[in-house]
């Protein structure tokens, strides 16, 4: 018996192993929706029923459903792996993460925390062609000496376009309406209210946003350099009382949920996220913490959304992203 359970666990880090050089294997950062055969993604709030779900129904395989629940860091979302009926958050999967209180995936694999403080702009990535500031707002709990916090907002400046992605205050979230706010160089953007409904620059044919569920999700890409998935999402009662956040009737702060994938990063990429995609980076971070926290916030704070004057900036620094914004191959 001790035998047959060694051979599972084996079974299984070697499935995970695998994913995850499938997704290492692909430009810098987390995949695209799909994932391989053996794996699914359920969205066990969806259905109405919170705990389980069938997953895995293969009639080729002639092998019963998995039920499948989520874990409870990702009730609603979640990955299964069939053949073990296992299941993973997509935030502990790929490189380039940021959930919640905002919890980062560097691109090392490894998993931090960095709280910032609400109400201030962090640059998260900054290149020579590419910066990305985040918005954070927060919620202080007295019992606390730090705020809670999450991303609400992403300023992306690339040549000398700049991107705006927001999530709007909320009072009472509600799945079926819209929440994202997005402009790109000051004008709204507006996409087609459907499933894979897309949105295409005029100035810049190779930036497009299309919807990857009905409200609240979208897919950013610009050719050749990023590839955003980014999903708007409350915290929700039960969240509030299981971390003691404090959520009150009058804000649910609704916040991003964010994958990122890069093409075309130098080796002199910085900020919170970017330094980890350095050939040369070195996690000086307790991983074996239960919270492992990146420090130093001071040197990732910018005065505004589209600001690159944090101290770790590199915006700027040579010309070369131009190239790719007067047409799409």
């Amino acid at each position: 018996m001790a035998g047959q359970k060694l051979v599972l666990v084996l079974t299984i880090l070697v499935a995970v192993c695998s994913l995850a050089a499938a997704l290492d294997a692909k430009p810098k950062g987390p995949p695209t929706p799909k994932l391989p055969s053996k794996y699914q993604t359920i969205h066990p709030g969806k259905s109405g029923k919170r705990n389980q779900v069938a997953a895995c129904d293969d009639p080729k395989d002639k092998k019963k459903p998995c039920t499948a629940s989520c874990p409870k860091n990702c009730p609603d979302e979640c990955i299964v792996y069939c053949e073990a009926c296992m299941t993973f958050c997509l935030c502990d999967f790929y490189p380039g993460m940021s959930c919640g209180d905002p919890r980062f995936t560097g691109a090392d694999g490894n998993n931090f925390y960095f709280h910032g403080k609400k109400d201030q702009d962090f640059c998260i990535v900054s290149d020579a062609n590419l910066h990305i500031n985040a918005h954070f707002i927060g919620k202080r709990n007295p019992a606390m000496s730090r705020d809670f916090t999450w991303i609400q907002a992403l300023g992306i400046r690339f040549a000398d376009h700049s991107l705006y992605m927001g999530a709007q205050k909320t009072i009472k979230w509600d799945d079926d309406v819209d929440r994202l706010e997005l402009t790109f160089d000051g004008m709204p953007v507006t996409i087609p209210d459907e499933r894979d409904g897309q949105w295409q620059s005029t100035a810049v044919p190779a930036l497009t946003v299309t919807r990857t569920s009905m409200t609240n999700g979208v897919r950013v890409e610009l050719k050749g350099v990023l590839d955003i998935l980014a999903k708007v999402v409350p915290i929700t009662d039960k969240d509030s009382q299981i971390h003691n956040y404090g959520v009150t009737g009058d804000d649910s702060l609704a916040h991003f949920d964010i994958g990122f994938k890069f093409y075309d990063l130098t080796d002199d990429v910085h900020g919170v996220l970017g330094q980890t995609y350095r050939t040369n980076y070195v996690n000086m971070l307790s991983v074996t913490a239960n919270m492992p926290i990146m420090g130093g916030a001071p040197n990732y704070v910018s005065s505004n959304i589209f600001a690159t004057d944090c101290k770790v900036a590199g915006f700027g620094r040579k010309a070369g992203i131009s190239m790719i914004t007067t047409t799409a191959s």
